[in-house]
């Protein structure tokens, strides 16, 4: 008598399951069935990380795919959310170092789950059960769409990685905020050369940018850089020049008495540590602070900070930017300059700046910054300030996002500045209200009413003020 062997257990699903649930439980002897299920699967991890494997493979797994991403999303909306409506609390969140960490946490993390999740879904859709072309078609898909998407996770990383770099190398001062004075946030802007070897590097460009801490009007006032006996604000200086600066006996502590001297004056011929003893601690210089005092004495108005532009990296920055437009007044040359009193222009130029509309790159922008043998120093001012303006307009939120690693690159290598970087949002939200609004100038020369050699400092001052705050009209009681 023989007795009947149990039923043998079978893996393949039974047909109702196939037919109610084929994601999970496919009829694995369809090619077309299995091709299909995979087509599927992979399209549906892009669309919604972890739904692949709550449809058809591990629900816990999956569950963490579709919360991280539903998260991801929410802070997302809750990004754009801020950057409309609460501007200053977006900017205080995308200047924060431990924000920015963070965000880039998160960013790698989500990469790094989509990885998993992708090679998940790849061994669910058991691709030896799929059509011969389809198998490699189903993989390249897969791996098309992670690329896409946990690189762009991996590149979202990156930026908040280098935003944070930039802003410590940039913004490494600690100290806290300065409130506004009289109304105006008012920055030291230096531009010099600090190629190897400049011991006696001077300040070419010196300007002072007051930025209305309501409005974020802005004006930039410029100040000659040969200007001599102007008097300092309260500090060592003054104690020095309590009648104004009257220069040195020194000859190697300058050409003279103007006030792209002070740098080599205070720190190559004097011991600027001295005088201003707390200057390299709080992220300055003694020779920016003695420029400083010089500036707020000559404008009349406090000068909290400096933004100091190193020339000789100035081009990189310009190219980062993609180049700047102008419209160059005069024909320019290039070069460092003749080579003795009376030497051709055509013999020693290197090149030239044709007048009209040009859009430059580095060299050319820096060249029209520096040209002057043709030109004086007044139309070098004119035309720095100008170059500043260019730079300002092509700050564009598109131009920033699609070249940002190269100028924040360029921004580390040739900017330096005391700013704290607890007062960058307050900026940014400014710079966002100023691009809405010219820019004013000032220029200290005889076209702006000023002897650059023997100025009226009463003058200036009352100049400065009344375009900064221009008198109110009075209400007419007879109209």
């Amino acid at each position: 008598m023989s007795v009947a062997s149990p039923p043998r257990p079978t893996s393949r699903p039974t047909a109702a399951l196939v037919e109610e649930r084929p994601l999970r439980h496919p009829d694995s002897a369809s090619r077309a069935m299995m091709t299909r299920r995979g087509w599927w699967l992979v399209v549906a991890n892009f669309l919604l990380p972890g739904s692949a494997q709550v449809l058809a493979g591990n629900r816990r797994l999956g569950r963490v795919g579709v919360a991280a991403t539903l998260a991801m999303w929410v802070l997302a909306i809750l990004a754009v959310l801020c950057a409309v409506l609460w501007q200053p609390v977006f900017f205080t969140l995308a200047t924060n170092w431990f924000a920015l960490t963070a965000a880039q946490v998160l960013f790698v993390a989500y990469a790094l789950l989509w990885i998993v999740l992708t090679i998940d879904t790849l061994r669910l859709v058991r691709l030896v059960r799929t059509g011969g072309i389809a198998r490699f078609g189903i993989t390249a898909l897969a791996v098309a769409l992670l690329v896409v998407a946990s690189g762009t996770a991996v590149y979202a990383a990156n930026v908040v990685g280098t935003t944070r770099s930039t802003l410590g190398a940039i913004f490494g001062a600690s100290g806290p905020s300065v409130p506004p004075s009289d109304g105006y946030y008012n920055i030291l802007l230096l531009g010099a050369d600090s190629g190897a070897g400049r011991d006696s590097m001077r300040f070419d460009s010196i300007s002072v940018v007051s930025v209305n801490a309501v409005t974020g009007a802005t004006t930039i006032t410029g100040i000659p850089r040969d200007m001599p006996n102007f008097p300092f604000s309260e500090g060592p200086m003054q104690d020095r020049y309590p009648d104004g600066h009257q220069g040195h006996a020194d000859p190697n502590c300058g050409w003279g008495s103007g006030v792209n001297q002070l740098r080599t004056e205070v720190e190559v011929c004097q011991d600027g540590d001295v005088i201003y003893p707390e200057a390299r601690a709080n992220g300055s210089a003694p020779g920016i602070e003695a420029t400083k005092d010089a500036a707020e004495g000559i404008l009349g108005i406090e000068i909290p900070y400096y933004v100091f532009v190193d020339m000789h990296g100035f081009a990189s920055l310009v190219d980062a930017l993609g180049g700047v437009d102008i419209t160059v007044a005069e024909r320019l040359p290039m070069g460092g300059g003749p080579a003795y009193d009376g030497q051709p222009v055509d013999e020693w130029a290197t090149g030239w700046i044709e007048a009209g509309p040009q859009h430059m790159n580095g060299d050319t922008a820096q060249w029209y910054a520096r040209s002057r043998y043709t030109t004086d120093d007044f139309d070098r001012m004119e035309r720095q300030r100008i170059l500043q303006q260019a730079i300002l307009a092509q700050f564009t939120p598109q131009t920033v996002l699609t070249r940002f690693q190269e100028v924040s690159a360029a921004g580390a290598d040739i900017v330096q500045t005391d700013l704290p970087q607890s007062l960058i949002p307050f900026l940014a939200e400014l710079a966002l209200k100023a691009r809405e609004l010219p820019v004013n100038t000032i220029e200290l020369t005889p076209n702006g009413g000023v002897d650059e050699y023997a100025p009226d400092f009463a003058y200036v001052q009352e100049l400065v003020r009344t375009t900064l705050h221009p008198p109110t009209a009075t209400p007419n009681p007879e109209g």
